[in-house]
């Protein structure tokens, strides 16, 4: 007997392009609505992405946009057409979620934004996604996580080491970050509207998010007089123990231990200096006073420098001090612990099985989707439509007039041919 999902009978309308959106979507479909994806003839930009971004550009082996897609349905309408926009008013009647990421302006000019479509559908929970937020002189900016999350927020300008370049960035990191953040206010929202049958509007923009997530730091930055001005350096951080030291074979060891002076005592031996245990110079009171924190972390330095990353981890992991390895990709692709947790599931492309990122959060009672591909570019327009109550011949006048479109008008634009289809 095969088990409801929770959220079976969910509608989500995805009106969203690249990321973030798209991810918070995703969420949605992952755990059983009804996600159908509307798109342009010139489709979602992030199906063409893939050579920028050291993957396949097959539209049969995209894993970008899988991550992003997977389990949606996909829908090409073309809104600047009045018949367009009839049949995404007819699917709203019983949508429960519609999100959006195009720019005020923008969804303005089509008359669907928030102020003109709350009243024909009161139930509606309508989710907005922006760069910049929707009040303000800059927002009609266009945002990127780059851009938005990342420089505008002060995370870029303060995260990387002084008298050094600005760290690389890695795409959908802000993203992901706010999608999710957004996936929460929806069931917020969505929550209180089957309680009470009035929907909402629910606003998100990366800005904010990365304000947000910095705000321990944003906030004490407010006190001029006390603590370290970023861009810093890690060899004068202001808590030594949470800093990053090298190896004897070149690795970086990151260290957590925020309570300073409770680790103390267990962490210096450690490192070959008993004799620092309960000397009053490097208190953590001290330390700060006194301005010593290049002094003492030398101090860690050197002996860091001795051993190879193996070594410390062994002796870390045995003293139960918080720490890890600082790893790259490749390395996490094969982290055992990652894949017990369920970080990653394998699934077959053309070219062989690929590990691919499962979304974090997991239902104990809610039997998981297998990992599935996003859609193809228009591929289920014509189910869509066609349960909308159009005729047979309505749906071939409406396609005529491109008005909607297929995987089968747009398969060889985007570089798709049968034969790798059926393979696939």
């Amino acid at each position: 007997m095969s088990m409801q999902k929770p959220l079976e009978g969910i509608k989500v309308i995805d009106m969203s392009t690249f990321i973030g959106a798209p991810a918070c979507a995703r969420f949605f479909a992952e755990f059983g609505a009804e996600v159908i994806k509307i798109e342009p003839k010139s489709g979602d930009l992030v199906r063409f992405n893939g050579v920028s971004e050291g993957r396949l550009g097959s539209p049969y082996e995209n894993t970008t946009w899988d991550l992003e897609n997977a389990h949606k349905l996909g829908l090409v309408l073309d809104l600047k057409s009045p018949e367009g926009r009839e049949i995404l008013f007819k699917l709203l009647e019983t949508t429960d979620i519609f999100i959006t990421n195009w720019r005020p302006q923008a969804i303005a000019k089509l008359g669907l934004d928030y102020d003109s479509v709350k009243d024909k559908f009161p139930k509606l929970v309508y989710a907005s996604f922006t760069g910049y937020g929707e009040e303000g002189p800059d927002m009609n900016l266009p945002g990127y996580d780059f851009t938005s999350y990342w420089a505008r927020s002060g995370l870029l300008g303060t995260s990387y080491q002084k008298g050094g370049e600005p760290i690389n960035l890695i795409p959908g990191i802000g993203d992901h970050t706010t999608g999710w953040f957004l996936a929460a206010g929806i069931m917020v929202a969505l929550f209180n509207a089957q309680k009470t049958g009035m929907g909402d509007k629910v606003e998100i923009n990366l800005l904010h998010t990365a304000i947000y997530v910095q705000a321990i730091a944003i906030q004490a930055a407010q006190y001029k007089e006390l603590g370290t001005k970023y861009p810093t350096s890690r060899k004068v951080a202001e808590n030594p123990f949470n800093n990053a030291y090298q190896t004897k074979d070149g690795r970086w060891i990151q260290l957590s231990m925020p309570p300073f002076d409770v680790f103390y005592p267990t962490f210096m031996p450690l490192i070959g200096h008993p004799e620092l245990v309960g000397n009053p110079r490097y208190t953590m009171k001290s330390i700060t006073e006194n301005k010593l924190h290049g002094e003492f972390i030398a101090l860690i330095d050197e002996a860091f420098a001795q051993k190879t990353a193996a070594e410390w981890v062994e002796i870390l992991t045995k003293a139960d001090i918080p720490h890890s390895v600082a790893q790259v990709w490749e390395e996490v692709l094969e982290d055992k612990q990652a894949w017990a947790i369920g970080a990653f599931e394998n699934m077959k492309y053309l070219t062989g099985e690929r590990a691919m990122v499962n979304i974090p959060v997991k239902l104990k009672a809610s039997e998981k989707k297998k990992y599935a591909r996003g859609p193809f570019l228009g591929e289920h327009s014509e189910k869509i439509i066609k349960g909308l109550g159009y005729t047979d011949e309505q749906l071939k006048d409406l396609h005529a007039r491109n008005i909607f479109s297929t995987w089968d008008d747009l398969r060889e634009k985007c570089g798709g041919n049968l034969k790798d289809e059926t393979s696939y």
